[in-house]
């Protein structure tokens, strides 16, 4: 049986994450990134490191773009597409919204290539420990030359529908749902200090109970300990509400919640920890 050959576009946190699962489960495996030095350290774990976008894909069965946004998306295939072997698959991995979904589903269209829409969800830690969450949808028929990847990146697939476009709406309301919680988070850190109390005691009064989580645990250890290395960074969080709000527009609901988090974590940003990971949107909450 001939060995799998995956091609991973895009190796920042999350995509050199989903390369090296690849790679452990003895998949060919092929990377490239527009900053080559970040794909370079790849090499050492087996990957074969591309120069070129299009150089990376020629030989490849799947293709898997891990980009930040739709516009580097778009212009990453405009490169790949043309490029790509007969039967091959791109999948769109990154959060791109429900028009930057269609957009990319059209541009594989108009060059014949075989599309999967398959946001993720999960963050770096999970993407180095294979624990991601694929949520697909297309076309069927691809699922079985696709799924030997999917389990090597992910701990399941839910495959959300037929209908092109479907992952990227679960990823949305997925991401509403997680942003809310980091803000809820960076909130109630931000007003246990304004009122002198230890943090620690919230993580101690929710734990265990039905409202507590090990989300809660985690995002507030992070804050107690002012440990802030990106898993998923506050700036990742504002490109990807902005897609929530207009998903939320779109469908005639109100925007109250989402333009509070949205504005925590705007603000976040503003005091200088854009880069920083999402548990950082406590510092949204400080005047001055």
């Amino acid at each position: 049986m001939t060995a799998l050959r995956v091609t991973v576009l895009g190796t920042g946190a999350m995509g050199a994450g989903m390369a090296r699962s690849l790679l452990r489960e003895g998949i060919e495996v092929a990377v490239w990134n527009r900053t080559a030095e970040r794909s370079e350290p790849l090499s050492a774990d087996g990957a074969v490191v591309a120069l070129d976008p299009a150089a990376a894909v020629t030989n490849a069965d799947v293709v898997v773009a891990m980009l930040f946004d739709t516009a580097a998306t778009l212009d990453v295939m405009a490169a790949v597409l043309p490029a790509m072997k007969e039967g091959a698959v791109f999948v769109q991995c990154a959060t791109v919204g429900i028009e930057g979904a269609a957009q990319t589903a059209a541009v594989a269209a108009e060059q014949g290539v075989a599309f999967l829409d398959c946001p993720v969800l999960g963050t770096k830690a999970p993407a180095e420990q294979g624990n991601l969450v694929m949520l697909a949808s297309g076309d069927p028929s691809l699922r079985e030359r696709v799924q030997p990847a999917f389990d090597a990146m992910s701990s399941k697939t839910i495959w959300v529908g037929d209908e092109l476009g479907l992952g990227s709406k679960l990823k949305l309301v997925c991401n509403a749902w997680i942003g809310a919680l980091a803000a809820a988070v960076g909130q109630s850190f931000a007003l246990a200090k304004g009122l002198g109390l230890d943090q620690r005691l919230m993580l101690d009064a929710l734990d265990g109970a039905a409202a507590g989580s090990p989300y809660l645990q985690a995002k507030g250890r992070a804050i107690i300990e002012s440990s802030y290395a990106p898993q998923f960074s506050v700036d990742g969080v504002i490109k990807d509400t902005g897609l929530i709000k207009d998903a939320i527009v779109a469908s005639g609901l109100s925007t109250v919640l989402v333009d509070g988090v949205l504005g925590a974590f705007d603000a976040a940003s503003e005091a200088g920890h854009g880069h920083d990971d999402m548990a950082a949107v406590y510092f949204g909450f400080h005047r001055g």
